[in-house]
């Protein structure tokens, strides 16, 4: 959240998907080095990267038909990090279980404003 002066809060989605991306790289390089973590890892940081650069993309979109498509993608690489940070969470006793369950958070709070934009955007 940047400010303007004497202004409201500018709240930055590309920031926002971009601290959450590399937030969950950060968080899956503190994991044990499993078989299963490397794997869900591997899902979780393509998940979650894909949010970012997929809203990037929607910025940019040459239609509504292609801002559409790119905000819908947004939408369900959100739920699918939320999906891998849950499931890597459960199934490591985590030290830092509360940052997998803030990232869990903030992957759902980003799929319920990719869900408002969809439903702006109709």
């Amino acid at each position: 959240m940047t400010k303007i002066q004497n202004s409201k809060p500018v709240y930055d989605l590309e920031e926002r998907t971009f601290q959450f991306a590399k937030d969950v790289r950060l968080f899956v390089k503190t994991l044990p080095n499993t078989i299963a973590n490397i794997e869900d890892s591997r899902q979780v940081v393509k998940a979650s990267g894909s949010v970012g650069a997929n809203y990037r993309e929607a910025n940019e979109a040459l239609s509504k038909k292609d801002f559409v498509m790119r905000i819908k993608i947004c939408r369900k690489e959100s739920k699918e990090s939320a999906y891998w940070l849950r499931l890597i969470n459960e199934t490591n006793n985590l030290k830092n279980a509360d940052e997998a369950e803030r990232l869990r958070q903030e992957a759902n709070e980003l799929k319920k404003i990719f869900s408002s934009i969809l439903e702006k955007s109709k």
